[in-house]
């Protein structure tokens, strides 16, 4: 078992933690301008996409599920109609997003309610990189695809590709062009489109026969919309209340002005590297609970489980070390302002608490991918924002200022940790498991 979970999580670690890379450079290279304006205004913007796209990784997630379910039934139909279904939605929400973008960038930016000057910057990248929704969208319902056919080397090789050819497309821009956040939103949308025909590419080299399996007639059958929408209608749920929480983040550190605002995106960047490193295990068991679960294997699936957990929290122990032993040097590498260093220090004892319980929590979310168990997701994760994260937010800031943030982030994880490890027993029987 540990050899199934090893293959499918190397491939992942290593293309999820090319995506922090990005996030980075691209930190690097806003953070090294001569004003913080341009990283605050880059990371107000990205809210704005975290709603956009976090929103829509229901769609990778869910494929995922129902792919792995259906591998491990050795329904090639299904899978077939599964890859269609998935594309067109993703196409399609893509082109009405674009369609969308004065909308979203309206309401965007009223709810965020940033300074002028940074709101200008803002939207500019925003205008630019809204043309790549299409793209980015495909993108997540190709790699849900792939992981549940159990193959994670072309999620790492698409993701990778598309992270590498981000940052230097963003590199080039930036330092070579003497372009600003406008150089940032270039990259990436450059970088999306040419992902999307490698990806494209890897699918009719490996899965050119399941194209021919693709029964037009069951792709708008009753039942499989159903399941389908269901499944991913309680993860976009999930999914949004999740960006709440980081796009909360994200204003409340805008309210504590320029430099806490750069402090907590620069830590927030470690936090990522934490959680696209352990998703590389939560990724290996959506994969393989779903093909456990759709052959109906209590044992293999339960090992799956138990394992997947072994892994993921004995690399948060080590993140939890690392970050302790560079605790006085994680800011200096983003930034160069003296301000920004100094007034980190106080926060960066959170980064070494917080690994093993949002290792627990990712793993769990990847159990509960692969069983298609999506409402307990949906109701923990509304839990945990709503009645643990906001209010402790404001009952604490009086008096801890942007420490309260910070624990709000930890307890969050903890709640969500504790909440999907009660209700685990009854989903992880296969006879009384949530299916379809």
């Amino acid at each position: 078992m540990n050899k199934e979970i090893l293959k499918l999580a190397i491939p992942n670690v290593l293309s999820n933690l090319s995506i922090p890379l990005l996030g980075i450079v691209d930190t690097w290279l806003m953070g090294t301008q001569e004003t913080p304006i341009y990283l605050g205004a880059v990371t107000i913007a990205g809210v704005i996409f975290s709603f956009i796209y976090w929103g829509f990784g229901f769609l990778r997630m869910g494929t995922t599920g129902i792919t792995a379910q259906a591998f491990g039934a050795e329904n090639k139909t299904k899978l077939s109609n599964t890859l269609l279904r998935a594309s067109l939605v993703a196409i399609i929400s893509g082109l009405l997003i674009i369609m969308l973008q004065v909308p979203i960038d309206k309401l965007g930016f009223w709810f965020i309610d940033a300074e002028k000057e940074l709101s200008a910057i803002a939207s500019e990248y925003f205008y630019i990189r809204i043309w790549g929704a299409p793209a980015a969208i495909l993108i997540f319902a190709l790699n849900g695809w792939f992981l549940g056919m159990q193959n994670a080397s072309f999620p790492m090789i698409i993701t990778i590709f598309l992270n590498v050819g981000n940052l230097l497309f963003n590199y080039y821009f930036v330092k070579i062009m003497g372009m600003k956040a406008d150089g940032v939103a270039y990259g990436t949308l450059i970088a999306q489109y040419l992902t999307v025909f490698l990806a494209i590419i890897l699918l009719l080299i490996k899965y050119k026969s399941f194209l021919t399996k693709i029964k037009w007639k069951e792709i708008f059958r009753i039942d499989e919309i159903t399941e389908f929408f269901n499944v991913n209608k309680d993860i976009f749920i999930r999914t949004i209340f999740l960006i709440l929480t980081y796009a909360f983040f994200n204003i409340k550190s805008e309210d504590e002005g320029l430099i806490i605002l750069a402090v907590n995106a620069i830590f927030l960047q470690y936090l990522y590297i934490l959680s696209y490193g352990i998703d590389g295990f939560a990724y290996a068991v959506e994969s393989l609970a779903g093909k456990y679960f759709g052959k109906r294997n209590q044992s293999d699936l339960n090992k799956a489980v138990r394992y997947s957990f072994y892994w993921g929290i004995g690399l948060a122990a080590v993140y939890s070390i690392v970050f302790f032993l560079i605790r006085n040097d994680m800011i200096a590498f983003f930034t160069n302002d003296q301000t920004v260093i100094d007034a980190s220090l106080p926060y960066v004892w959170w980064l070494i608490i917080m690994p093993i319980p949002n290792a627990i929590a990712f793993v769990w979310d990847g159990v509960y991918i692969g069983l298609t168990a999506s409402k307990p997701m949906r109701n923990n994760m509304i839990i945990a924002t709503v009645i643990f994260f906001i209010p402790i937010y404001y009952l604490l800031h009086p008096y801890i200022g942007n420490h309260a943030l910070w624990l709000s982030m930890t307890l969050f994880m903890i709640v969500r940790s504790v909440g999907l490890s009660i209700q685990s027993p009854k989903y992880l029987k296969i006879k009384t498991a949530y299916h379809k």
